[in-house]
């Protein structure tokens, strides 16, 4: 069993998702947003740190996964995008939990199935998958297909180590 905290990192709005991952199911905990206004840059990375600690604090994930920065077409976005990861990921860290990075692409395909997914797919799909009774928010089911992607690679990584321990086995006997 892992609880697993998803980011999708914005420094405007950074959404959160939070899920148990049990072997090969996977239950919604919660998810939501941390919404920043238009103080200055070190404000809102501020308030992210103490949001996502704060969020740390209430889950107590296992697992923190975050989608990486894609390059914009505005260099200073995705300048501005990059520190609201860090702000994020120093909060797992001080928290002492592993951080995993993903692609847009790759937490779309692991949802959605295809890396060029739209927004309302993946949303579409995060309430199907998680079995929610509306859909959520943009950016918080962003977020939740990140914990969904990191549960999918964590599974896919169990599912390898249990077959080569199988394999190491059958040698031996």
């Amino acid at each position: 069993m892992a609880v697993i905290l998803g980011i999708d990192p914005g420094s405007r709005l950074t959404g959160y998702g939070v899920i148990r991952h049990v072997g090969s199911k996977v239950e919604y905990l919660g998810s939501g947003c941390i919404r920043l206004g238009s103080d200055a840059l070190p404000v809102r990375l501020q308030k992210i740190y103490a949001g996502v600690s704060q969020i740390i604090e209430q889950y107590r994930p296992d697992l923190f996964a975050i989608e990486q920065v894609f390059m914009a077409r505005n260099p200073d976005s995705a300048l501005k995008l990059g520190q609201a990861r860090g702000a994020a990921i120093v909060a797992a860290t001080n928290h002492e939990i592993d951080v995993a990075e993903y692609s847009a692409r790759q937490i779309k395909q692991a949802v959605v199935g295809k890396g060029a997914a739209d927004k309302t797919q993946v949303q579409h799909m995060v309430k199907h998958l998680l079995k929610l009774p509306g859909t959520p928010q943009a950016d918080a089911a962003d977020a939740l297909a990140v914990a969904l992607c990191h549960a999918h690679s964590f599974q896919s990584l169990i599912n390898m180590a249990g077959h080569a321990t199988k394999t190491v086995r059958g040698r031996l006997r």
